[in-house]
């Protein structure tokens, strides 16, 4: 097989370039699209949030 970056001769079951590290397939799996019409950084500020609302609620529990 011949890797379609950089065309080294590579072996027929690889699944990555040796000598450039390119997938030699495509993924099997593709990550959800964001919702139309949302901000790209609406999940990073979701997640952010909910870290600060739970590590509060775990001081709380653990305050003595």
């Amino acid at each position: 097989m011949i890797c379609k970056t950089c065309g080294t001769e590579i072996a027929d079951k690889a699944i990555v370039c040796y000598r450039c590290g390119a997938a030699t397939a495509e993924p099997r799996r593709h990550p959800p699209a964001a919702p139309a019409g949302w901000p790209r950084g609406v999940g990073f500020a979701a997640v952010a949030v909910t870290t600060v609302v739970v590590s509060r609620a775990i001081r709380r529990r653990f305050r003595r």
